[in-house]
């Protein structure tokens, strides 16, 4: 299925990987928490071509995960910044780097790491009930479906 289409879908997974599903979407958005905001240093530090880097630029702009900042005039030239809507992928890009560097990380361990700047210590990200603070695991928690489930689909809305 295209991913154009999976935005129609009664599923929340499906809507968001219609967004960020694409791994050049992903790539950029790791570089945008790196502070990373222009063009060309988008270009170096991803290794995506111009046309590609321009469309997924101008999707994420489009989904209200960037905004476009005019730094010159002349000539016209814009960087991006993440907006409120971009910086809350962050729990999804962190956990995505934490699963790589459990199963996929090399014999000399994970390529980077994250240190909390309030407590000064490094961490993994942990998944905990909003409700009670415990740590959720997937065997732990079960779906049901919510207000915008569409009954007559018989989708999970995961």
């Amino acid at each position: 299925m295209a991913l154009s289409k999976l935005s129609d879908r009664p599923c929340s997974v499906a809507r968001t990987l219609s967004v960020i599903g694409e791994r050049w979407t992903l790539v950029i958005l790791r570089e945008c928490f790196s502070r990373v905001r222009r063009f060309e240093d988008f270009l170096a530090r991803t290794g995506a071509s111009r046309r590609i880097l321009t469309e997924r630029l101008n999707s994420l702009v489009e989904h209200g995960l960037l905004v476009k900042v005019p730094y010159q005039q002349r000539p016209l030239r814009h960087e991006y910044r993440l907006t409120r809507k971009g910086l809350d992928i962050y729990p999804i890009l962190i956990a995505l780097m934490h699963w790589g560097d459990t199963y996929c990380a090399d014999a000399s361990g994970p390529p980077l790491l994250l240190r909390h700047r309030r407590c000064g210590e490094d961490f993994h990200p942990v998944m905990v009930c909003s409700q009670c603070g415990e740590p959720v695991e997937a065997h732990q928690t079960e779906a049901r479906p919510g207000p915008g489930q569409a009954a007559s689909t018989g989708e999970s809305n995961g």
